[in-house]
Parts: structure tokens; sequence; C-alpha cells
């Protein structure tokens, strides 16, 4: 004997499903044009930033990237800061800055002790501090930068204060980055939510980090002698 399932209850079962899917596309909010506050020494977002980035986490449509080095030779301890990696937000990748360019502007207590090693591009800079040319130093330079900065995606960078994150902003809208999915969230250092992501375990000489914690938010080494140098 065969059984009918009712009509109403397949009806209900479409108005169900369909009521849940339109739930989850509202829960997605839609992200503001990256806008940035001209308060701001770094050029952090005005929406989007250290404040309310627990608001925008976990997205499929955004790239999260934390631009410090895992031990910065520069001594940002001496500005009220942290040199080391001792955590981020969740979600978040780490992608050095010092890799991809060299720098300027740092603070003098900074400055003096700052990573000098090989990076990807050189930049000038132009009197009013903007960035007026960009060379790149290797062949591979921008496949990298394409590869660890997806194009089809906003990108939320964050730093410790939000030096670094504002330079790779500049950075890549240099290469031709749409500048309204840029978004400079400002520093980890100043961070108090809740999707805090531990990284470094002890202080002192010998700083312990939980690997499984850097292996999880995938910390990006360029390894510049695999690299082929672009002929002067």
């Amino acid at each position: 004997m065969k059984k009918f399932v009712p009509i109403v209850s397949i009806l209900a079962l479409f108005i169900l499903l369909a009521t849940c899917s339109n739930d989850n596309e509202a829960a997605v909010k839609t992200l503001p044009k990256a806008t940035v506050d001209e308060t701001s020494q770094f050029g952090v977002d005005k929406n989007i930033n250290i404040n309310t980035i627990d608001d925008w986490v976990g997205r499929d449509d955004v790239a999260y990237v934390d631009v410090r080095m895992l031990i910065d030779p520069g001594d940002y301890s001496a500005i009220g800061g942290d040199p080391v990696l001792s955590g981020t937000i969740e979600g978040f990748e780490v992608v050095p800055y010092p890799f991809l360019a060299n720098l300027s502007g740092l603070p003098e207590a900074v400055a003096a002790t700052q990573y000098n090693g090989p990076t990807l591009f050189t930049l000038t800079w132009n009197d009013t501090g903007a960035i007026d040319t960009v060379k790149a130093n290797f062949k591979e330079s921008e496949m990298i930068i394409k590869d660890l900065f997806p194009e089809d995606k906003a990108i939320f960078l964050m730093c410790g204060g939000g030096g670094y994150a504002g330079m790779t902003r500049g950075l890549l809208i240099k290469l031709g980055y749409d500048p309204e999915k840029l978004y400079n969230i400002g520093g980890f250092w100043t961070y108090k939510g809740k999707n805090l992501e531990h990284v470094k375990v002890s202080y002192g000489e010998n700083n312990k980090y939980d690997y499984n914690a850097l292996h999880r938010l995938n910390y990006h080494l360029i390894q510049f002698n695999q690299l082929h140098k672009v002929e002067e």
C-alpha cells in the first residue's frame, strides 16, 4: 500500500527552509566601504576597527591578516608595545609586513633596531609621506602578494599599534588593490574582545610558543633564498 505525504507538510517544510535561509542571509551584515578615520595617526578604519572587530569575524568574504613578525627586532617595548607576537585574533593569518617592503617613519627608538633584511619590494616616498614608487626585488614578488592578499575578498589588516597595517594598506593600494576593500583595523595591543588567540606561552629570555596555535593561524615565512632577484 502506497503512503502519501500530505501536501501541506511539504509546503510547511519549504517555508521552514526558506525562513532559515533568509535568517542566515540577514545575519551576515553588509560590509561598509573602507573609510579611513581622519583623526587616526595610522589611518585606522572608522567603522571596522579593533573596537568593533568581534562583530565582523568569521566571514568567508574577508581575508584576515595580522602583519606583525613573530619576534620583531624593533624595540617596540620602548614605546609601550610588545615586539613579540604574543597573541592575535581568532581567524587571522600572519604575514609579516617587514618582509613585504622596506620600513619608514617608525619612532626613533624602534627605527634604530628595525628589520633591515630582504623584502619583496623597495619603496620610495614623496614629501607628503605617501608612497611614490614601488620596485619589485624578486621576479616572484607580485605573485606572492597576490597569493597572500586575495583581490577577490575584502582584507582586514591588523598589527600591534596600527602602523604596519597602514603601511600594508598603502602598499596594496599602490599595487592596484581596491582601497574600498582594504581595512586597517588598528592595533592588537588594545584588543579586549572575546576572540583572543594566545600564541606566546611564556615571557623571558627563552620565549616559548604554542606551535599548534601558530599552525592554526598560518604564520607565513618567505624563503628569499629560493626567489629570483630582479636584475638591476
